[in-house]
């Protein structure tokens, strides 16, 4: 599959489908395009989609504080649709908030917005700041396991919340260790997800989109997910928010085919052209 510079990284893609459709797919942290087979999978014959890896994720070359996470990932996004857009844009946990910003910053280049399970605590915390305390303290140990260098125990802890579901000690060693080997990437984020580093919520600047969209979340998600997702349809015109029953934060991986299935329905009311 193809490997080139876009938006100034060594950035590798994959594609999925055949569909007389364009849409890109943008993983989330701590994995990689591949993520997206079975939600590709199931949508093949609608669309034909391209799906990178992040910076310091899968085969895309390794992030460096040089330049921000989410900058970085936004620009590479913009450079891979170039001009076949606009594109119908999926993402998924950062993912999402990629989506997201480009869908500001760049609405000529998306025709359509699907957020699966969005980290943009920041807009959950400008609506409700009592849930800072509690962000805070379901992090404490992540954080403090970061600061004494523990990596396997921060990345534990991470997990924990924003895993599939499954307890740490069910994951394979191998995996465990490569989790951790990662778990700086997470950090990475934290200056556009919490802080809200870009200005996405300021100047209405959500409020002004006029791009249709779909927020889908696990119905057994981290707490955090339900009230990100009601913040960011309050601002947002006409987009809906759907839960998946029996799904948590990992929905397009462990439920493929119902995140599939509403990510159909939408396209369905969205035009082509």
């Amino acid at each position: 599959m193809p490997r080139d510079i876009r938006g100034g990284h060594p950035t590798y893609w994959t594609t999925f489908g055949t569909g007389p459709r364009q849409a890109l797919l943008i993983h989330c942290s701590l994995a990689h395009s591949g993520a997206w087979k079975g939600v590709a999978a199931a949508l093949g014959e609608r669309l034909t989609m391209r799906a990178y890896d992040l910076p310091g994720h899968g085969r895309s070359g390794d992030w460096t504080p040089a330049r921000d996470m989410q900058d970085l990932s936004v620009a590479m996004a913009a450079d891979l649709i170039g001009a076949e857009g606009p594109v119908d844009v999926i993402g998924h946990s950062f993912g999402a908030t990629v989506g997201l910003r480009l869908a500001i910053e760049r609405p000529d280049l998306v025709r359509s917005l699907v957020m699966i399970e969005s980290v943009f605590v920041a807009a959950a915390l400008a609506d409700d700041p009592v849930l800072a305390e509690q962000h805070h303290d379901t992090n404490a140990g992540y954080i403090e396991a970061l600061k004494r260098g523990d990596r396997m125990e921060a990345a534990r802890a991470f997990m924990t919340e924003w895993g599939d579901g499954r307890p740490w000690q069910a994951l394979p060693r191998e995996h465990q260790k490569f989790l951790a080997s990662k778990i700086h990437l997470i950090q990475a984020n934290q200056p556009t997800v919490l802080e809200d580093r870009p200005g996405l919520l300021r100047d209405r600047r959500i409020e002004a989109l006029d791009v249709p969209a779909l927020l889908i979340r696990g119905a057994d998600s981290s707490g955090f997910v339900e009230p990100i997702h009601k913040a960011i349809v309050r601002r947002l015109k006409g987009a809906r928010d759907i839960a998946i029953p029996g799904a948590g934060h990992m929905a397009p991986i462990t439920h493929p085919d119902e995140t599939a299935a509403l990510i159909a329905e939408f396209l369905d009311t969205v035009p082509e052209i």
